[in-house]
């Protein structure tokens, strides 16, 4: 694809002289309804740190990375080069005398928002027109949910981290009038221009539950002890040591982590693991994420939001109290009436019970949620899991996620397939076991982590035409449209397959009962049916506005519904078996035009019998 050989030079030169895409809303949006860009959103998610090296001066250090885990870094540690087997220990690795998964978090790539901006030529061909970065605040650890400092960017994703972290010790981060703006901060305020001019939005992750534990107000707990300024912010406990007679204090890690100290909530009654609960942050926390909102919501404070981030993706949302979500809604609608909030709201009880979103999208809290619930619908039925549907319980199941929520709601869903916290598609596909449970060699040897056979990729093309075809608006984790493979986390983190870079083979975790040895390579065939797909989803608002409607033939074999928009209609029809497949459409349909086709089918009798191959679908448009 050519785009993808123009220089960076060349093609950011053309993003800077293209005139800036204005997102300002034309008419007054609602309070409890989400933006309409989001509701037409072709999401495509970023995790930084493995996306591309777009500067090698700038990698990763053991002072970076200082504090990312419990576990020391060792002394010889390095960079691990983009095309490293991914389950083979680099030598550092091995010395250490920790097994795979104890070292791969320590493991980095120098993946940078550099390599972000040389890659917008291939986003923009691919169709995408939102990213979801996943946390890009300041943070030891590869993933950045452990923040330093919520209001910079992480040094390593900028052009200078000596200057960038002797900047950011010289302000006092309490107090937003002395923050300063960090090589990494002018990298992403860049970025997120050049993004804009090209159409596309910008969302960022934050988690306001929890930091890391080098925030820079911890920090001073761990100083000053009780007489810490910030000692309220978390919930701790100050203690005399009877042997050294020093202070000490105790608090309380996210779910027990204590390198994710918590964030004081105040006022909670309530609280069930898995449900919304009442309650608030502490005032100061509160205080001190409404300035950060503001910085990257508006960057130069003068009320034109047009230069700031579009949205906020909020990470484990059930843990935070309804009241705060209530104020935070209240308050970045205050400052851009268009924003976009999407939270993380997954397991009530997992790996059976998925949480109910309806209490967080009811309009006072939050747009849309990470869609889950109905990715666990259509892998049953279109992957034929453990937990797999028949077409009747897919029909009854899809309803009963949608129909409980506006129209408006629905189509703002976020439905992602896979993210950085489960199997990639591929491989969540390849392997039949229950949704998110015993999905990785440590937990399970028979699961397979090589490359697809035929068979689950048919199912595949057959579960994104759905993707892109139904409500809700379809999400790419970044990497599973160039055909990568990948368990649960860690292994759903490697580095993007780049066409011009090399790569070592591949062989299976030493857990693993099977062996093989694969190249990763870029799949440009799967490439060019995921922008196929986007085309069709922009061809019509139908697909991204209309109504759906399920209709059942009488040999009840075939799954097909309606998408209709203001006239204009049209049938998906999909033949999910292996086994051939006939029906006979409806009158209406009678004469109308293929415009979507996967696999084998063919129209007979006059164009009203259509008969499919296994694992075939076409979309039709009625006239």
């Amino acid at each position: 694809m050519l785009s993808r050989l123009i220089s960076c030079a060349t093609a950011l030169f053309f993003i800077m002289m293209s005139s800036d895409a204005v997102f300002s809303q034309t008419h007054p949006l609602p309070f409890d309804q989400p933006p309409a860009w989001a509701r037409e959103a072709i999401w495509y998610q970023i995790f930084v740190e493995r996306f591309r090296n777009g500067n090698q001066a700038n990698n990763p250090t053991l002072e970076t990375c200082s504090k990312a885990l419990f576990d020391k870094m060792p002394d010889d540690w390095q960079l691990t080069p983009w095309g490293h087997n991914w389950y083979q220990q680099e030598a550092w690795a091995k010395n250490t005398g920790l097994d795979f998964y104890r070292t791969i978090q320590m493991r980095r790539y120098g993946g940078d928002l550099a390599g972000v901006e040389e890659k917008i030529p291939y986003l923009k061909e691919l169709g995408i027109t939102a990213i979801y970065f996943n946390p890009l605040n300041d943070a030891p650890s590869l993933h950045k949910y452990d923040a330093r400092y919520y209001h910079h960017i992480d040094v390593t994703f900028g052009d200078d981290a000596k200057e960038d972290m002797a900047l950011m010790a010289s302000e006092n981060p309490a107090d937003p009038s002395t923050w300063k703006w960090t090589s990494a901060d002018l990298r992403f305020l860049s970025l997120i221009k050049l993004l804009h001019s090209q159409g596309i939005r910008v969302v960022l992750d934050f988690s306001w539950n929890h930091t890391g534990n080098d925030f820079w107000a911890f920090r001073d707990i761990q100083k000053n002890k009780s007489a810490s300024p910030f000692k309220d912010w978390y919930h701790t406990s100050f203690y005399t040591d009877s042997i050294t007679g020093k202070e000490e204090f105790t608090y309380e890690g996210w779910i027990g982590i204590k390198s994710l100290p918590e964030l004081r909530k105040v006022d909670t009654h309530g609280k069930i693991q898995g449900h919304p609960y009442e309650g608030n942050m502490h005032a100061s926390v509160k205080q001190h994420i409404f300035d950060v909102c503001r910085r990257w919501m508006d960057p130069n404070g003068d009320g034109n939001t047009d230069d700031g981030i579009d949205g906020m993706r909020l990470d484990v949302a059930e843990h935070v109290p309804m009241g705060f979500w209530r104020e935070f809604r209240q308050y970045v609608r205050s400052v851009n009436p268009s924003f976009y909030l999407i939270g993380e709201n997954w397991w009530t009880q997992w790996p059976d019970v998925l949480m109910d979103p309806a209490p967080w999208v009811k309009g006072d809290v939050f747009d849309a949620v990470m869609h889950y619930q109905w990715f666990k619908v259509a892998r049953g039925y279109f992957a034929q899991s453990d937990d797999g549907l028949s077409l009747t319980q897919f029909r009854t199941k899809i309803d009963s996620v949608f129909l409980k929520y506006p129209e408006y709601t629905r189509q703002a869903m976020m439905n992602l397939a896979s993210s950085h916290d489960s199997p990639r598609l591929l491989t969540s596909f390849q392997n039949t076991e229950k949704y998110k449970y015993n999905c990785k060699p440590q937990e399970n040897a028979q699961y397979r982590t090589g490359k697809v056979d035929t068979l689950t990729m048919n199912k595949i093309h057959l579960f994104l035409l759905h993707q892109f075809t139904f409500v809700g608006a379809p999400h790419i984790w970044n990497g599973d449209e160039m055909g990568m493979t990948g368990a649960d986390d860690p292994d759903n983190r490697k580095p993007l397959l780049w066409p011009d870079l090399a790569f070592d083979a591949e062989t299976p975790s030493s857990l693993s009962a099977f062996s093989y040895e694969e190249i990763p390579a870029f799949d440009d065939k799967l490439y060019s049916f995921y922008r196929s797909l986007i085309q069709l989803r922009k061809s019509d608002v139908a697909f991204s506005q209309g109504t759906y409607e399920f209709l059942v033939f009488p040999d009840d074999d075939i799954l097909a519904y309606k998408r209709t928009f203001e006239g204009r209609e049209f049938l998906v029809l999909f033949n999910a078996n292996p086994v051939q497949a006939t029906c006979n459409l409806p009158l209406s349909y009678k004469g109308s035009e293929t415009v979507f086709e996967v696999g084998q089918t063919e129209r007979k009798m006059k164009g009203e019998t259509l008969f499919f191959q296994p694992y075939s679908a076409v979309v039709l448009r009625k006239n």
